[in-house]
């Protein structure tokens, strides 16, 4: 199998995977739960090694958004042999930080790094698992710009196209498995 034909196969298997389960965590709105999506290893190994695959020796680190963004990020640093920055919500970090607030679709947040992780220069790619109005991926590139430090891509399991958040990230080398 090619490689097409194997990000065909992982996007099909996702998107089989994904359920929708609506008014969580507010009325109005649908979650995509992505926990068959975990619970299956064949298939979490494949979206770990298509998020990674691109940046093969372009990254230093993996900055990845709390909480579900973890699961891709830790793992997807690994295989490049990159670092591995959490980027957090308010007051979980300890010592002095960086926060950004943003706006999502059922309210608002703050985000957090650790203000001696990033490094001007560092080459960054950006996980996280789901872009819905692109509230926090947006408060994660202003951080890694405060660090003076490079947003070199951004690359999600999934990207909810009628909250336009992946249209707000045309500047940057965008990866999306599904789109729903």
């Amino acid at each position: 199998m090619d490689e097409r034909e194997e990000e065909s196969a992982t996007r099909s298997r996702v998107e089989a995977l994904i359920r929708d389960i609506p008014d969580h965590p507010a009325p109005g709105v649908v979650f995509k739960d992505i926990s068959p999506v975990l619970a299956d290893g064949e298939v979490f190994g494949s979206v770990i090694d298509w998020l990674a695959a691109p940046y093969a020796g372009e990254v230093d680190i993996v900055a990845a958004i709390e909480a579900r963004g973890f699961i891709f990020g830790a793992p997807v640093a690994h295989v490049l042999g990159a670092g591995f920055v959490p980027v957090r919500k308010m007051g979980k970090l300890p010592g002095v930080t960086v926060a950004q607030e943003y706006a999502l679709e059922y309210g608002r947040g703050t985000l957090e790094v650790q203000a001696d992780v990033l490094l001007a220069g560092h080459r960054v790619v950006i996980i996280d698992d789901v872009i819905a109005t692109g509230g926090t991926i947006t408060a994660t590139i202003e951080l890694v710009r405060h660090s003076h430090a490079v947003v070199v891509g951004i690359a999600a399991l999934l990207s909810i196209a009628a909250l336009g958040g992946i249209a707000k990230l045309a500047e940057f080398d965008r990866r999306v498995l599904v789109s729903a």
